[in-house]
């Protein structure tokens, strides 16, 4: 006999994508840094009054079964497989945030940043000056304190040569690795689903428990950005019986 400790581990395979269909080869994701997992498992009590003060039966009704993890390492193909349930690429989309800053040179006053990776700039971000004021966007022709884009190519205005400016914006670059993908609006009814296995380790060798969700739906994704600190996201389920009317299996050492 032993004591559960730690937080264990949890895998989550996939089995239904975002539209219904059946994922007939699924890979199985880990979720990493695990921090905790709760699993609430509920009944609705029915009672049965005579005449007198306490119940002469009690029945189950309706049941409910949650589950929450909280873990600190988020990737393409959990955020996918358990919550948007879409069909993902490989590529990169994403922000730059300047932190150097350029200084605006003479004739044509244009700064062209050079994206990441190898990327290609695509969407505006915003400019700021060098005390941290947002310099205006106009279509063409910029005056003091206004800038102008087109390309990825960043016009300024003739008398602000000589001034450090941090662009910001957003741009694709090719990836064999890093996985991105569009969440459409769907019709209400089918939702990614997957199977939880969940491991909770004991304080002596060889003592666990496990259980085995067959069929859960997520209904929430909460991550929280911190100053100085690490984020932990945490994704909540519920989970109901599978095609076959089975719902958890269990295992224990003790």
């Amino acid at each position: 006999m032993g004591n559960i400790f730690a937080a264990g581990r949890l895998w989550a395979i996939p089995t239904y994508d975002g539209s219904g269909s059946a994922i007939t080869t699924p890979t199985p994701v880990q979720f990493g840094s695990l921090q905790d997992i709760t699993i609430d498992i509920g009944f609705d009590l029915k009672k049965l009054y005579g005449n007198k003060r306490f119940a002469d039966d009690l029945g189950a009704g309706k049941g409910t079964i949650t589950g929450k993890a909280s873990f600190g390492k988020i990737n393409g193909a959990l955020l996918n497989s358990l919550v948007f349930g879409a069909t993902a690429s490989t590529g990169i989309r994403s922000d730059y945030s300047d932190n150097t800053g350029a200084v605006i040179p003479g004739t044509p006053f244009t700064i062209t940043p050079t994206p990441p990776s190898s990327g290609v700039w695509a969407v505006d971000l915003g400019v700021l000056s060098s005390t941290g004021v947002p310099l205006t966007r106009v279509a063409s022709g910029p005056a003091t304190g206004q800038y102008s884009v087109a390309e990825g190519v960043y016009t300024f205005a003739s008398v602000d040569t000589g001034q450090t400016v941090y662009i910001n914006y957003q741009y694709t670059a090719t990836s064999t690795t890093v996985s991105q993908g569009t969440m459409v609006n769907p019709f209400m009814g089918p939702a990614p689903s997957f199977q939880a296995e969940i491991l909770l380790p004991g304080t002596l060798a060889g003592v666990y428990t496990s259980f085995t969700f067959l069929k859960c739906v997520s209904n929430k994704l909460a991550i929280a950005s911190k100053l100085d600190d690490f984020s932990i996201p945490n994704l909540s389920w519920e989970a109901s019986a599978d095609i076959y009317g089975n719902v958890l299996k269990w295992s224990t050492s003790n």
